[in-house]
C-alpha cells in the first residue's frame, strides 16, 4: 500500500532546506532512486528510519516520529467503525 502524504511531507522538507537527496540517502543507508521512491510513496519507509532521516533534515524527531505513526494509523485503519475506541484503548495501556 501507498502513503504517499508522509513521503511528500518528507520531501517538501528536504527541498526547504535545499538538501540533496544523496545526503539524505546516506544517512538512512538506502541509495537515491530508493529515496526518491519513498518520497513519492512508492517504497515503504520504517520506523528506523525516521530518527536517521530527520538528524539529516535538522528536524524535531518528535514531530516527525509523531506525524509517521499518525499517518500510518490513518493510511491503515480510516474507515474502521470502532478506530477512535481502539485508540483509546492504546492509549489507556500505555
Amino acid at each position: 500500500m501507498k502513503n504517499t502524504a508522509f513521503g511528500a511531507y518528507l520531501k517538501a522538507l528536504r527541498e526547504e532546506k535545499k538538501i540533496p537527496q544523496r545526503k539524505v540517502a546516506h544517512a538512512i543507508d538506502v541509495d537515491t532512486s530508493t529515496l526518491s521512491k519513498m518520497e513519492l510513496g512508492e517504497r515503504q519507509i520504517t520506523i528506523g528510519m525516521i530518527k536517521p532521516w530527520a538528524e539529516a533534515l535538522s528536524v524535531d524527531f518528535k514531530e516527525v516520529q509523531i506525524k509517521y505513526i499518525s499517518g500510518k494509523i490513518i493510511h491503515d485503519f480510516d474507515g474502521q467503525p470502532f478506530l477512535k475506541e481502539a485508540l483509546q484503548s492504546v492509549i489507556k495501556e500505555l
